[in-house]
């Protein structure tokens, strides 16, 4: 990663971190899933307002590292307006880029700042929490996801 892409990334993770956003309780949600990560003991909760196939709105609680905060602070905001489908195509995207594979990089937008995480093994559990709840909360599954 070159230095200018590293600050780049500290200063969105620190942002986003302290000033998340999306960082709310829906009143209604039409879905919405628990995430837990052990090994940091990042715990969130992950709503979905849906309109028929799109994310109407998408927020989140809970509290945890700063690389978990951010990455859901940053999902949430790249999440509003898309179809399920789209949804479904970031996540994949996300989770190669985090683990080292080669993703599309153009579809990820902002979200590339996090293409560094895949050189500290130990953060990839915590960036992918909220993108694994948000499976969960899409697929309308009951229990905790855990990031193990």
């Amino acid at each position: 990663m070159s230095d200018e892409l590293k600050d780049l990334y500290q200063e969105v993770i620190l942002d986003h971190s302290k000033h998340p956003r999306n960082h709310r309780e829906l009143a209604a949600p039409d879905a919405k899933a628990d995430g837990f990560n052990a090994l940091c003991g990042d715990k969130l909760t992950l709503f979905l307002q849906l309109e028929g196939d799109v994310i109407k709105d998408v927020s989140f609680i809970g509290s945890g590292c700063a690389i978990s905060k951010a990455s859901a602070s940053m999902m949430t905001a790249s999440l509003k307006g898309k179809k399920r489908d789209e949804a479904e195509v970031l996540v994949d995207q996300f989770h190669k880029m985090i683990t080292g594979e080669q993703p599309d990089l153009a579809s990820l937008g902002k979200l590339a700042v996090f293409s560094g995480v895949c050189e500290f093994p130990a953060r990839v559990k915590c960036a992918s929490l909220a993108w694994r709840t948000l499976e969960a909360a899409l697929s309308g599954a009951k229990d905790p996801v855990s990031s193990e």
